[in-house]
């Protein structure tokens, strides 16, 4: 299942043309349940605010509904993309596709000196986390970890990244990244605390996560260094998640 919507309507092969063109815009991704999203305020609020960032002028929630809505047409189920585009006079697509779910196997990580463009908003054009994405899978890793040039850990490549100390407790590294919406709403749900992480702290740390809008999956490993896997932990933080409303589309 694949669909694409461009405001409200079948893209044209120009509208299409800008968008892989001019390579500049802002989106968020979504899992949608019986047409039901989790922190849809914390979405719409994303979207607005990077386009005030990106755009000069804000985008309408109801909007943004809307649009979700009709491209979905009589599907509940669906992982969804809502990304505007073009160097001026943007244009809004939905992407509808199968919806997704977290990895049960814990994932693999290496550390990568790269920093995202304007971190706290979640563009499109992501060839840097791609590049070192592939690298890090060529070299027999899941994916890569981003830190700064002196060994500060920011976040995975297409997830915030947390972790376990050893009183249990949640910490997320202070750094210059992408606010995750289910961070977010992990934050809200579990105490958590957020402080500098550098790469020679990991082994002070007994584990760690990921988290991004598909959920949560557990990290076995950072470079050389092995992390068990609490299972028990990773449980009570995909509970917290899995606890959180789910926000109708249609209301």
């Amino acid at each position: 299942m694949l669909r694409i919507e461009i405001d409200g309507g079948e893209p044209t092969t120009d509208q299409l043309a800008v968008g892989l063109l001019a390579n500049y815009g802002h989106f968020t991704a979504m899992q949608v349940r019986d047409r039901r999203v989790q922190g849809l305020d914390l979405h719409l609020r994303r979207l607005d605010a990077q386009h005030r960032e990106l755009y000069g002028e804000g985008l309408p929630g109801d909007r943004v509904r809307a649009l979700i809505a009709r491209a979905l047409g009589e599907v509940r189920d669906a992982a969804v993309r809502v990304i505007a585009f073009g160097p001026e006079a943007p244009k809004l697509m939905v992407v509808v596709r199968p919806p997704a779910g977290p990895s049960d196997r814990p994932q693999r990580l290496i550390s990568v000196d790269y920093q995202r463009h304007l971190p706290h908003v979640k563009h499109i054009g992501g060839f840097g986390q791609l590049l070192h994405g592939n690298r890090a899978k060529a070299a027999g890793y899941d994916d890569a970890l981003l830190t700064t040039p002196d060994g500060v850990v920011i976040e995975g490549a297409i997830a915030n990244i947390a972790f376990f100390d050893h009183d249990g407790g949640i910490v997320w590294p202070e750094a210059d990244w992408l606010h995750g919406i289910a961070m977010q709403l992990l934050e809200r749900e579990l105490p958590s605390r957020r402080a500098v992480v550098r790469r020679a702290d990991l082994p002070l740390y007994r584990g760690a996560f990921l988290s991004n809008s598909i959920g949560v999956t557990a990290v076995s490993g950072i470079d050389d260094l092995a992390y068990p896997v609490d299972e028990t932990a990773i449980d009570r933080v995909r509970g917290a998640l899995a606890a959180v409303p789910w926000d109708a589309l249609d209301e």
